[in-house]
């Protein structure tokens, strides 16, 4: 089964906007009680069962069941009989809202994420629509929802044939209404099979990433550009009433700002990757967990990169294009000799050039840090002794610096990015 998410910007008229946030209402008032009901009978059990708090302590009794997905489904279905506002919304659409906060209590425990949080105006900003029925859907320019009938929406690009919408996500964002159709093929698409020519990728916040190829790729600073008008606007935001229309107005403001870092930053993300598949057969990069990377010293600039929305764009880009991608172990990469595989010791941060003490091979550091990825990539797929005699050699295609560095320069003056630098 082939499954893909298509995004549209809706263009609703004054009445199906009124419909769309009353809906977000009604869901962050199940999302918030459902929440409450589930934190009340966790704080009830916290105690021990000879003593009680000195201050306060819930009075629920301790054969009450714990209020899971069904208990609360069970629940919603009894409240929509005698609630007017529950009755006003899809019932569907709630029944998901409880599905939703399921699954975040299943990964708090599985996962160890944080325990789910309450939902204000701000945070809770789509809703889906898990059946959509009907023989036509999509009719020109136009999309049938439920409640809201027939609307409006930007064709950016048509719906592949044969492929069957199975879902709508109704989302608000700063610039706008979206709707994002998830559309099913009973078709079965194998993975890439490796073939062609293979590619390392080291990423780093030197150089965003350099490939086995020689080619290296500045760090965009996306958050940079934007901060002195983001810094401004919140500097405003403590002088307003909580509550006020002229804070709900500010605040529409700064989300137009993030939503334009976010944009710009998943837009580079995309062609970086659709360039880096070009004259590529096989990519290979490091298995990190980019999220301790946000957790030191250069959590900021880690954020602002977005390593691994990038990896997660590349995996599907290479997908969508044939081309093979695979994670390499991450361990001692800049510590090993791409040439003759010699052990270099720990290099610091401030040296950026590798020097191989036994034969001799002199090169940027992050660049022969993208050859050992690629080698080790190969030797997971046994091809290893090979690789270690032909790797910095010109039995390889791309070797050349000469044909490579024309050939990426052509790319370049064709995608019109900026940032790249030999």
């Amino acid at each position: 089964m082939l499954t893909l998410t298509y995004e549209y910007k809706l263009q609703p008229n004054r009445q199906q906007i009124e419909i769309i946030e009353h809906t977000l209402s009604v869901c962050r008032s199940v999302w918030n009680f459902a929440l409450r009901e589930r934190k009340d009978w966790h704080n009830s059990r916290k105690s021990p069962v000879n003593a009680c708090s000195i201050q306060q302590e819930y009075i629920i009794p301790a054969d009450e069941p714990y209020p899971n997905y069904h208990k609360q489904a069970k629940a919603l279905t009894e409240a929509k009989k005698t609630d007017e506002r529950l009755k006003s919304v899809n019932a569907q659409v709630l029944q998901q809202v409880l599905r939703t906060i399921d699954r975040a209590f299943a990964d708090m425990k599985e996962k160890g994420l944080g325990f789910p949080r309450f939902k204000n105006r701000y945070r809770l900003r789509s809703y889906v629509y898990p059946q959509l029925r009907g023989k036509e859907l999509v009719k020109g320019n136009q999309i049938k929802l439920p409640q809201l009938g027939w609307v409006r929406f930007r064709k950016s690009r048509d719906i592949p044939e044969g492929f069957k919408i199975k879902q709508a996500r109704v989302v608000r964002k700063a610039s706008g209404y979206f709707v994002m159709l998830s559309l099913q093929l009973d078709v079965d698409v194998p993975q890439p099979f490796p073939h062609g020519h293979p590619r390392g990728l080291d990423l780093g916040f030197d150089k965003f990433v350099a490939t086995s190829d020689g080619l290296e790729v500045k760090r965009p600073r996306f958050l940079k550009s934007l901060q002195r008008k983001l810094r401004s606007l919140q500097r405003r935001l403590k002088n307003k009433q909580k509550g006020s229309n002229n804070r709900h107005k500010l605040n529409r403001k700064i989300a137009r700002v993030h939503q334009r870092i976010s944009d710009t930053r998943k837009d580079w993300h995309f062609k970086l990757a659709h360039h880096l598949c070009d004259g590529a057969g096989m990519i290979f990069v490091e298995d990190i967990n980019f999220r301790t990377w946000q957790r030191g010293m250069l959590s900021k600039h880690a954020a602002d990169a977005g390593f691994g929305q990038f990896v997660n764009i590349l995996q599907w880009v290479c997908w969508k294009r044939d081309v093979y991608f695979a994670k390499v172990d991450k361990d001692g990469t800049s510590q090993e000799c791409s040439r003759c595989g010699t052990e270099t010791g720990k290099k610091t941060l401030e040296i950026r050039i590798h020097n191989c003490p036994e034969c001799g091979y002199i090169g940027a550091r992050d660049v022969v840090s993208g050859e050992v990825i690629r080698n080790r990539g190969l030797s997971d797929l046994g091809q290893g002794l090979d690789v270690k005699q032909n790797a910095c050699g010109d039995d390889l295609a791309g070797a050349l610096p000469s044909q490579e560095s024309v050939r990426q320069e052509s790319l370049v003056a064709r995608l019109g990015i900026s940032h790249y630098s030999r």
